[in-house]
């Protein structure tokens, strides 16, 4: 009886490590390292999250009056500057991107409640601007960021949706990637996109890497079958997770999305 003994403490000793420390599984904040490699029209930009936390990013104007806006919500492990910053965004957008609680300069620490409600936020102070048309607003999400672009475009009226890696549920990736841990019972952050994508009637363009091992394919059309709006299904041949943005095929369909 005593390996038995022994044994159920190992087994609770691990559940415990995990229940304790999935913090560090899920989200890596990352720092503001330099700004020197955004554009010179970037503006800093803070606003305050539902409960009042301050969250920082930056607006790339659209320079054209009251433009059309992109509002980006990133990785797990994304510090937003760098995607503003890419030069292959199409002209005639306003871009909008500010790092998570706990990320960037931004304050807090960062858990799903939170997150889903500081999108909200943000596209509610992003359509109040002078320099925005609020009725053309796009939310973009990629990887974790697809579960805060949905919850947005299920309860805001999002013009369109641009989703990069999106996936069903936190719990059914990571039940993928660890079979021998409860993890449906064990995660406090619930990240479930595929619950609201009933609830989204916005057109969705959904781009996926052919061998994506972090969130597999399949993940991903499990949330795009259950989008309840018209929508797009793009595949990029021989493209992982982190390699998708880098290529052209990613790209050509980001500036079709965004041209209708």
């Amino acid at each position: 009886m005593l390996w038995l003994t022994a044994a159920a403490i190992l087994v609770l000793g691990v559940l415990a490590a995990v229940w304790l420390g999935q913090d560090r599984l899920i989200f890596f904040p990352q720092p503001v390292v330099s700004t020197a490699h955004l554009p010179s029209r970037a503006q800093p930009l803070s606003i305050a999250g539902a409960d009042g936390t301050r969250l920082a990013g930056w607006i790339l104007p659209a320079g054209t009056g009251r433009a059309p806006a992109v509002v980006y919500f990133g990785g797990n492990a994304e510090e937003v500057s760098w995607t503003l910053a890419d030069g292959r965004w199409p002209a005639g957008y306003a871009l909008v991107a500010l790092n998570y609680r706990g990320y960037g300069t931004s304050e807090g620490k960062p858990s799903a409640p939170d997150l889903l409600a500081d999108g909200l936020a943000i596209f509610d102070a992003v359509a109040a601007r002078d320099d925005v048309d609020g009725r053309q607003i796009v939310v973009f999400g990629r990887s974790l960021g697809t579960a805060v672009a949905t919850h947005v475009a299920a309860n805001r009226p999002a013009a369109r949706v641009i989703l990069v890696s999106p996936y069903d549920s936190l719990a059914a990736v990571g039940g993928r990637h660890y079979p021998f841990l409860p993890v449906s019972l064990l995660l406090r952050h619930r990240f479930a996109p595929a619950d609201e994508a009933p609830r989204c009637s916005a057109p969705l363009l959904a781009i996926v890497a052919a061998s994506d091992s972090i969130i597999p394919p399949a993940h991903s059309r499990a949330l795009f079958d259950a989008w309840a709006g018209p929508k797009e299904w793009v595949v990029v041949p021989r493209a992982e997770h982190n390699t998708l943005g880098a290529t052209r095929e990613f790209w050509d369909a980001v500036r079709r999305g965004l041209s209708r």
